[in-house]
């Protein structure tokens, strides 16, 4: 009787538990397709007539299906050129912050330095500082180099990620342990082979999940390329999309084939690097 019962109870606990789990699932679908649905009205808009936009109810299908809005942004706007631009720009400023982060964060986690402390702390001070509160002298500074309207004055603010330090920094202490760096010194192997034949390695998965942070960071900067790109041809995307709205109207049909298009790097570097998204940001722990 008392094995019957105990199975009994590990049955109804079995059932319960499946029961929560298939609820959980069931929350997770619908606020993920609520996600999507936004997308897919972006998307379905750009095929869309403007009569048609405006009715109401809204149509998720469209149901005179046109390309009008996309040839009329290819004709009418420099858009492969804005998305070139973002593109360069998010791309390099990706290199840039994967280097910088990653030198900084594997000095401050192995260099045993009590001045490294004050200058984790310092760096880590410097993400609650808004970027608007120093893109004036920023400003003043490409102006003074000559660089405005070029791809190096849109770097010249995306060059560090003062959390991407961060998020390195976590991954060495919990990734890499001290004796297998102790271990190749030992075997007379210098710095820059230790950083760059061990650690680097090690690092792939925090790598790719601060490079896909590193890329979206600069493909969806608007105020910054908005100050420091005044001609046309040097728009980042993002500003080039805020041409189609003006003071009184906006061209939802020819912003949303827009939008659509751009679009597709961002998904695709994401798919592409999802599993190492997943597993950098996973690693990342806040005990030393």
């Amino acid at each position: 009787m008392t094995t019957d019962s105990t199975r009994a109870t590990s049955k109804s606990r079995r059932r319960r538990r499946m029961l929560v789990d298939r609820s959980i699932d069931a929350v997770l679908v619908v606020f993920s397709l609520l996600m999507l649905l936004p997308l897919v009205f972006l998307v379905s808009n750009g095929f869309k007539t403007p009569q048609e936009m405006l009715a109401w109810p809204p149509t998720i299908i469209p149901v005179d299906p046109t390309t009008a809005n996309f040839e009329a942004v290819l004709r009418d706007t420099p858009l492969l050129r804005w998305i070139l631009n973002s593109i360069l720009f998010a791309v390099l400023s990706t290199l840039a912050i994967l280097a910088t982060s990653s030198i900084a964060g594997y000095i401050l986690a192995k260099f045993r330095y009590n001045s490294l402390n004050v200058v984790f702390a310092l760096i880590l001070a410097t993400a609650i500082v808004p970027f608007e509160v120093y893109m004036i002298p920023l400003y003043f500074q490409a102006q003074s180099l000559g660089i405005l309207n070029s791809l190096w004055g849109l770097l010249l603010g995306y060059l560090v990620m003062s959390f991407g330090i961060f998020l390195i920094r976590q991954n060495v202490i919990h990734s890499i342990p001290d004796e297998l760096i102790e271990a190749a010194r030992i075997d007379g192997a210098g710095e820059l082979w230790i950083f760059f034949r061990i650690v680097l390695p090690l690092l792939r998965g925090a790598l790719g999940a601060l490079g896909v942070l590193a890329f979206f960071q600069a493909w969806t900067a608007f105020a910054w390329p908005m100050i420091v790109a005044t001609n046309r041809e040097a728009y980042t995307i993002e500003v080039g999309l805020a041409l189609f709205q003006t003071g009184f109207t906006v061209d939802l049909g020819r912003l949303s084939a827009a939008s659509a298009l751009v679009l597709i790097p961002s998904i695709t570097l994401f798919v592409i690097l999802r599993r190492n998204f997943v597993q950098g940001v996973a690693s990342t722990g806040l005990k030393e």
